[in-house]
């Protein structure tokens, strides 16, 4: 089962491990909106249908390469807070190492491969966020 959202409504993630408990191992992450450097608010923009496409193909090459029984992508859009979940990843599988490795790849790959224009406020200002060199190299290790 792989199931994907973008959507605006904050994350339930009681719910989406529910979902997940499918017998074997269950690995998940839980990313929130950090208040680094004074950011008041964050905001994720996305290319509506694109974004999904590009994030179920990331889900479906976990799948298949750790021979997932479920994997899940919650991610929010919109202006969010800091403290506030931002994206929930969970992973099932037979046994706990390829839940894990294939948790790990898929918040790696999402942080570079997955259309999202991320727009921070500080201070009244904001500024677009640009990429990492770091999530570069968490990304490269999977390939």
């Amino acid at each position: 089962m792989i199931r994907v959202i973008v959507a605006r409504d904050p994350i339930d993630i009681a719910d989406e491990f529910a979902r997940l408990e499918q017998g074997g191992a269950v690995a998940t992450f839980t990313g929130l909106v950090r208040a680094d450097d004074g950011v008041a608010t964050l905001e994720l923009e996305h290319y509506p249908g694109a974004t999904e496409a590009a994030l179920t193909r990331l889900a479906e090459d976990a799948t298949a390469r750790w021979s997932l029984t479920a994997a899940t992508i919650v991610h929010r859009v919109g202006p969010m807070a800091p403290g506030e979940r931002i994206v929930f990843v969970g992973t099932c599988s037979a046994h706990r190492a390829a839940a894990l490795d294939a948790c790990a790849y898929l918040i790696d790959r999402l942080k570079t491969d997955a259309p999202f224009w991320k727009r921070e406020t500080v201070g009244g200002a904001s500024r677009w966020v640009e990429t990492r060199a770091a999530d570069d190299d968490a990304a490269a290790r999977w390939s």
